[in-house]
This record gives C-alpha cells, sequence and structure tokens, in this order.
C-alpha cells in the first residue's frame, strides 16, 4: 500500500453525509470500510458502487454502543495493519424538549455519540500510533456551538465530542496523529426537509441555502489529507456564515 492509499473507516457511513464522505475517501485512493448498524442495504449498495472498477471498500456491521462486539471486530481489522483514518460519524437525533425528554431518548443519544466514540477510537489507536500517521475527524453539530430548542441531549453528546477532539489531538499531536471535528450546520438531506422549508433557510443562513453533504465530505477529505498536518485539536463549522 502506497503512502497515498490508507485504510479508512466511516462510521455511520450509510447514511448521507457518511455516503458523501466514503465517496470522498475512495476518490482520493483510499481503502474505505463502510460502516452501518440498522442500515446494512445501504452500505452494500453504495459498496457496489464503489467497487464498480476497482475493489476498493467493504461493509462493516455492528453497534457501536455494544464495546465489546466492536472491540472484536476493530481488533480482528487492525491485526495486521492499522486503520489510519478513522471518521466518527455515527449519530442519532431523539429530539424532544427537555421537560418531556425521556431517559432513553438522553441515553440513546448520548451513548451513540460518546461512547460510541470511545468503543471505536480506542481500539484503532495504538496501531495508528505505531504507525506514526493518522487521521481522526469527528462529525459534530453546529447545535454544540450554538444550541439547538429540542435538543439538549444532541448538543450535550455533541459538545462532549468536541472536548474529547481537544483532549486527544493533545495526546497523540507528537505521534503524527492529528485530531479534529467537523461541525455542520443545517446540510441538505432529508432529517433537515422535515424541519426547514426553503423560505426558513434562506432567512437564517447567510448564504441563503442548505449546505450539501458532498460539501463536508469536502472539508473531511482535506483533513485527511497530507496537506492538513499541521492542523490538530480544531472544531472546524461548515454552515454558510449561520455563525
Amino acid at each position: 500500500m502506497s503512502a497515498s492509499q490508507r485504510r479508512a473507516l466511516v462510521t455511520g457511513g450509510s447514511g448521507e453525509i457518511g455516503t458523501a464522505i466514503c465517496r470522498r475517501l475512495a476518490s482520493a485512493g483510499h481503502y474505505v470500510y463502510v460502516h452501518a448498524n440498522q442500515h446494512r442495504g445501504a452500505a452494500e449498495t453504495l459498496v457496489r458502487e464503489l467497487n464498480a472498477t476497482t475493489p476498493c471498500s467493504e461493509v462493516l456491521t455492528f453497534d457501536v454502543t455494544d464495546a465489546k462486539a466492536t472491540r472484536t471486530h476493530l481488533e480482528a481489522l487492525v491485526a495486521d495493519s492499522p486503520i489510519q483514518i478513522l471518521v466518527n460519524n455515527a449519530g442519532i437525533h431523539e429530539d424532544a424538549a427537555f421537560p418531556g425528554m425521556s431517559a432513553r431518548q438522553w441515553h440513546r443519544v448520548v451513548d451513540i455519540t460518546v461512547s460510541g466514540f470511545f468503543n471505536v477510537t480506542q481500539p484503532l489507536t495504538l496501531p495508528m500510533i505505531r504507525s506514526r500517521w493518522g487521521r481522526i475527524i469527528n462529525i459534530s453539530s453546529i447545535a454544540a456551538l450554538v444550541g439547538s430548542r429540542g435538543q439538549v441531549n444532541y448538543s450535550a453528546a455533541k459538545g462532549a465530542l468536541n472536548a474529547a477532539t481537544r483532549s486527544l489531538a493533545i495526546e497523540v499531536a507528537s505521534r503524527g496523529i492529528t485530531v479534529n471535528a467537523v461541525a455542520p450546520g443545517i446540510i441538505a438531506g432529508r432529517t433537515i426537509e422535515r424541519s426547514f422549508d426553503a423560505e426558513t433557510i434562506a432567512r437564517l443562513v447567510p448564504m441563503k441555502r442548505a449546505g450539501l453533504p458532498e460539501e463536508v465530505a469536502g472539508l473531511v477529505g482535506y483533513l485527511a489529507s497530507e496537506e492538513a498536518a499541521y492542523i490538530t485539536g480544531q472544531i472546524i463549522s461548515i454552515n454558510g456564515g449561520l455563525i
């Protein structure tokens, strides 16, 4: 494997932003593991697309909140070669006004984002350190930077992810590994279509439009590249001037 081709894992790779990130990393020549949990079919469809000309991807299926299963999958994956690009993209919304938020809604969102980050990243870190090169990119949210009604759980989870990003970046900076977070604003997709109409987006966003998953993927692709070697510990928002 050349220095320009590395093994990459994208959790939540079957979602809209995850799919765009997988395509971007594959187009850069990396071998991409497309992770899914409930949406294996979508991940398999994406892998068939990516492998249409040259084998460059495969599906991984596990629940990131299941620490034992996640470790089992990942330790086998890095037994012979490290994952050097990790995109922690898995996450969900369980929106509710805080007085009516259930414990299940709180714990599910926090567990997938925060415990999922630990369960996936920790087993991959030492092999990455031994390779003396790595990129860890955590997908956060504008909700962690400014807050959002009905998303106390989501904002808290993504805020914790931002804090973990900064701390881990300090720990591994001397080993050739960068750790950054990307915090998207309003990004086009099924979730946004249910929450924002075009008029609302035009009123909120100075650029008068929602961002595209491909634009988020472009930023992730840059942070995963050699050119981004001196960028670490940063929370980079991509939001069309919303903040």
